[in-house]
């Protein structure tokens, strides 16, 4: 038979649509053309393939191919159809069967002399051929990523002819281990909040954005610490659940990212300020997840925020709210989660030195006003917590190595995880989610304080003037401050406490 369908994915987003390649080999003149919008890379795949035939050993006759890559109005990108190319190629000649091909979805670059190269996005490909129940056959490192898809059926393949002889009948692959790699030993990499000297509110507010999973800015001189507060919240997170460890695994599958021993382990991303709005947002003619998505159930953290660009900073405030991104181009339209937890660091002046004990600011207020004016007021009312970071006393500076240690004794990671995680087994018992992605309604069934605590709240909305978003947020707060104590109800001291996180407000 002259015409062979072979079963691939292509990739849109984070959804796999699946690919039928037909290949028919015909009478004329000898050529091989591929239509169905192939990219570039997947056009070079004529001479890839032809090659890794004839090295193989196999017969590339002089005939007229015509592969067409289905459905075709979605665009097909990268070296991932070269394996079932070649495989339509040897079914249509007559020199592989075609009946074992149908219950199998194939992807995999292929090297001139028919070995496999790895490939991007194989696990979000194999979670759609675990859902039409496809047998998945890649190359080994890949197949070692998408054997992380509980329940799916994953063959690794070293080279082109082990594919043949396992479609063949002769020598059948073996299937990939479905064993999800530990995540305990990672975490003992992430930074520990112990090593912070001093800064009690700064470590409360950490705790507490931890806590609910809310956004936090902070403010201070250089070297106070900011940073390496940034860098410890990863840490005092509570451990990822199952289907959110695949969903942050598969984005940074998606992006060829994805490292075993990330597994389990909330991501931590950093950008530098001269990053673009795309590389925050995700873009590009083939749409890739951009930043927010990559940090997602994870941290971004951005320093020195007013240095950013303010139009590439405007591009955070719907994601914030609706925990997506939604990517639109001219000829692509392609939806990324993004339910990232944003903390950020500025100082309090151009020069960084304002309030310090040194007296060495001489910045003038209008200059002050200038550089806090570059970040807008509709982001900073986004931000859940708002806390300044000193400059660390001396003595805490100077203090001997265990003498560090005893003064910390009990703020390690661990011990803050213990507590944030027992929080959140309380929200996600009485909501399902974490407090900062409460929608309006469940804030008014969950989020209610005592008499003293909305008279305490109404008495601060008037007083500082703060928007109905601001209003929603303190109560958001002020029940991750009353989970955090094991409190059913919240008072007029969680309120209080959360009202001062909206200092930056009244600035």
């Amino acid at each position: 038979m002259s015409l062979a369908v072979v079963l691939s994915r292509g990739l849109a987003g984070l959804d796999a649509p699946l690919v039928t390649v037909e290949c028919h080999a015909g009478n004329g003149l000898p050529g091989f053309n591929l239509v169905g919008l192939p990219e570039t890379e997947v056009k070079e795949a004529r001479d890839r393939v032809r090659a890794a035939l004839q090295n193989a050993n196999f017969d590339f006759p002089p005939r007229k191919f015509t592969v067409n890559l289905a459905p075709a109005d979605l665009p097909k990108e990268s070296g991932r159809f070269d394996l079932p190319i070649a495989l339509g190629v040897l079914a249509a000649t007559g020199q592989l069967p075609q009946e074992p091909l149908a219950a199998h979805e194939f992807a995999g670059e292929l090297a001139l002399t028919g070995e496999l190269r790895p490939i991007r996005g194989a696990l979000p490909m194999a979670l759609a051929a675990r859902r039409d129940r496809h047998a998945f056959v890649l190359p080994g490192p890949s197949a070692a990523e998408a054997a992380l898809v509980r329940d799916a059926v994953v063959y690794p393949a070293r080279s082109l002819l082990d594919v043949c002889a396992h479609v063949a009948g002769r020598v059948a692959l073996a299937p990939q281990p479905a064993l999800p790699p530990a995540a305990g030993g990672a975490l003992a990499d992430v930074p520990d909040l112990a090593d912070v000297r001093g800064q009690p509110q700064a470590k409360r507010a950490l705790t507490i954005a931890a806590t609910g999973a809310h956004s936090l800015l902070m403010m201070g001189p250089p070297g106070s610490g900011k940073s390496m507060l940034a860098r410890r919240l990863p840490g005092i997170l509570p451990p990822l659940a199952e289907d959110d460890a695949l969903a942050t695994a598969a984005i940074a599958s998606l992006a060829g990212r994805f490292s075993p021993a990330a597994w389990g382990v909330r991501p931590y991303r950093a950008p530098h300020h001269t990053a673009s709005g795309v590389a925050l947002v995700g873009g590009g003619s083939d749409p890739r997840p951009g930043e927010i998505s990559l940090a997602h159930h994870g941290v971004l953290f951005l320093d020195e925020l007013p240095e950013w660009d303010r139009r590439v900073l405007e591009v955070l405030r719907e994601p914030l709210e609706a925990g997506v991104i939604h990517v639109s181009r001219a000829a692509r339209q392609c939806t990324f989660p993004a339910e990232f937890q944003l903390v950020a660091a500025m100082n309090p002046c151009p020069c960084g030195w304002l309030g310090h004990g040194s007296g060495r600011c001489h910045c003038p207020p209008d200059r002050i006003a200038q550089y806090r004016g570059r970040v807008s007021g509709p982001l900073l009312d986004r931000i859940d917590l708002g806390v300044e970071v000193p400059a660390v006393a001396a003595e805490a500076i100077t203090l001997g190595h265990a003498g560090v240690r005893e003064a910390l004794a009990g703020e390690t990671s661990a011990a803050v995880r213990v507590e944030v995680a027992a929080a959140r087994d309380r929200q996600f018992a009485r909501q399902g989610k974490p407090n900062a992605r409460l929608a309006p309604r469940e804030i008014e069934a969950h989020c209610v304080p005592d008499t003293a605590g909305a008279a305490l709240l109404a008495q601060a909305m008037a007083r500082l003037a703060l928007s109905a978003r601001a209003y929603h947020r303190i109560l958001k707060v002020a029940r991750s401050i009353a989970d955090l104590a094991g409190c059913a109800t919240i008072d007029a001291a969680h309120v209080a406490e959360a009202v001062g996180y909206r200092r930056f407000d009244r600035a």
